[in-house]
């Protein structure tokens, strides 16, 4: 009887239905990729900020007063006192009652010189001079609380982190599509509850809850593209990224045009409902239901898909081989109780973990420049694109673990070579800075194709959410890296970057080459794979492991 691969063949590995079902499912990138980089727009700093005075709104409406006039009445004495505080966190220790006349703000002072005025630390009469512009402003998110909007991005990277064990675990157990759907729509609902949170702690729920969705739809439809189509186009799991990318330049054009934090909020949230319709147009994974021993329901989508592509399935595809092995809810044992799984997985986690660490360390260095922040992030979204578009020219022709390998000893290089130019050629500094990005960039998307390609398709789904949360892990720790290393030397993180760039570079040489195999079944066909691919590409066809449905 045929192997699944064999049905697929013939049915079409990236026919007219494959191409619709992955155009379809790309847009997930782009939303997620807004969920992912949304703080930066959402928690913008506020420009014009000062701490009130208890009494001043009343005294400024007896007296008349516009909001820049109450400012210069509020910092003014301040900046006469004390040049170096412009009333952003700390104000007069006074309160203006209604003894105080709009001509005798002075008399509350008493004795006090200019130089020696009474100020306290400002505790929450924060004015901005536009207050629902970003989380910031709407939170007082300010001044002592700054950590906070910290805080709120951490929260989301455990939101991730949470997503991807527990979704990924629902997935393997209860199917790709059911938790995709569930997925998208916890993403909408939560983005709309965040969108009106009555109070921080409120936003700080649901945006976790909206993190551990947004992994569950990203990782999800990554797995359901790359299990309906054929080992020679798995390539497209790296188009997923480009639409990751666009996501990332379409981003600012929208906070650009929508003025508050709750447009913004609710603008990438919303289209999440519209992925709900694709429980008409994208089936199961017939892989995932050849594994739960659904085969019927398998060979019928089979039909479909040869059916869409212009295909016919010959009479005798009846029945599907699939792997005898048993079928059971997967843990982290099944990841490293045999000797190849084993080093495949600790040296993906350290892939992801070390990809995501230098991802985000370079672009916050990177991004800590002056200028127009919507044009500097979308062309930094921009930078993102030949990662891409090197990984397509390349992985096709030399295989996934060269260019996997290559890309993070140049990042490292890279790395390394920047943290010791001097200062007084920065465009220089930023030149090679940039192409340690890149390099970092094409190893994060490679790590998504060859995760994928090393499980087998009992833990597939497990496999790469347990060890791209390694990936959320470096994303919490990243920017706590970063600033704590560049205060005791600007270049310091460089050189911790470099290091662990070298080091991935040289474990991935250690994994097997997946070019133009078939995605593995069992645990056993991943124990087969060799570090050769001559070996495993020819052993996979004539295995006698197999039994029948």
């Amino acid at each position: 009887m045929p192997s699944f691969d064999e049905v697929l063949k013939e049915a079409g590995e990236f026919g007219r239905f494959q191409k619709r079902v992955f155009f379809l499912l790309c847009q997930t990138g782009v939303t997620f990729s807004f969920l992912f980089a949304s703080v930066v727009f959402l928690g913008q700093a506020p420009d014009n900020y000062w701490c009130r005075i208890p009494g001043a709104a009343e005294l400024s409406e007896r007296c008349g007063w516009t909001l820049e006039e109450e400012r210069n009445f509020t910092v003014l004495p301040l900046r006469l006192g004390n040049g170096s505080s412009g009333g952003e966190c700390e104000r007069l220790d006074i309160a203006w009652d209604a003894s105080v006349s709009c001509a005798s703000l002075l008399v509350p002072y008493g004795n006090h010189s200019a130089g020696n005025l009474p100020l306290t630390p400002c505790r929450d009469n924060w004015v901005y001079e536009q207050p629902h512009s970003s989380i910031v402003s709407e939170y007082n998110l300010v001044c002592d609380n700054a950590w906070m909007l910290d805080l709120s991005q951490a929260i989301l990277n455990l939101g991730f982190l949470a997503g991807a064990f527990t979704l990924g675990y629902a997935a393997d157990r209860y199917g790709r599509i059911l938790i995709y759907l569930l997925s998208c729509l916890g993403v909408g609902i939560c983005g709309i509850i965040v969108a009106f949170a009555p109070n921080f702690t409120v936003f700080l729920i649901f945006r976790f809850l909206q993190g551990v969705f947004g992994k569950g739809t990203w990782m999800t439809c990554y797995v359901i593209v790359t299990e309906i189509v054929g080992s020679d186009q798995r390539i497209v799991g790296i188009v997923i990224q480009i639409f990751f990318t666009l996501g990332i330049m379409i981003l600012p054009g929208i906070a650009y045009l929508v003025p508050t934090w709750q447009g913004i909020q609710l603008a990438i949230s919303l289209p999440n409902f519209l992925f709900l319709l694709y429980y008409w147009v994208v089936p199961e994974s017939p892989r995932w239901l050849l594994t739960r021993k659904k085969g019927e329901k398998a060979l019928k989508i089979m039909h479909s898909i040869a059916k869409h592509n212009g295909k016919y399935l010959s009479p005798h595809y009846s029945e599907i081989t699939i792997s005898n092995e048993e079928v059971s809810n997967p843990s982290f044992l099944d990841l490293v109780r045999t000797p190849r799984m084993r080093r495949n997985t600790l040296i993906l986690m350290y892939a992801w973990f070390t990809s995501a660490l230098i991802y985000q360390g370079l672009v916050m260095r990177l991004g800590i420049v002056g200028g127009n922040l919507y044009l500097d992030f979308f062309i930094s979204g921009a930078v993102e694109l030949p990662a891409a578009l090197l990984i397509l020219v390349t992985i096709d022709r030399i295989g996934r673990r060269l260019p996997f390998a290559i890309s993070n000893i140049v990042a490292g290089i890279a790395c390394l070579i920047t943290a010791f130019l001097p200062e007084d050629i920065p465009w220089l500094k930023t030149t090679v800075a940039t192409l340690g990005r890149l390099g970092i960039t094409m190893a994060f998307e490679i790590v998504y194709l060859v995760n994928t390609e090393l499980y087998p398709t009992t833990l597939r789904n497990f496999g790469v959410s347990l060890c791209s949360s390694l990936c959320d892990l470096g994303g919490i720790i990243a920017p706590f890296l970063l600033f704590r290393l560049a205060a005791i030397w600007l270049e310091l993180p460089l050189i911790i970057f470099s290091i662990l760039a070298v080091i991935c570079g040289l474990l991935v040489l250690l994994l097997p080459e997946t070019k133009g195999i078939s995605l593995p079944e069992t645990v056993e066909d991943v124990e087969q794979l060799s570090s050769h691919f001559g070996k495993c590409g020819k052993k996979r066809k004539h295995q006698a492991t197999n039994s029948y449905i």
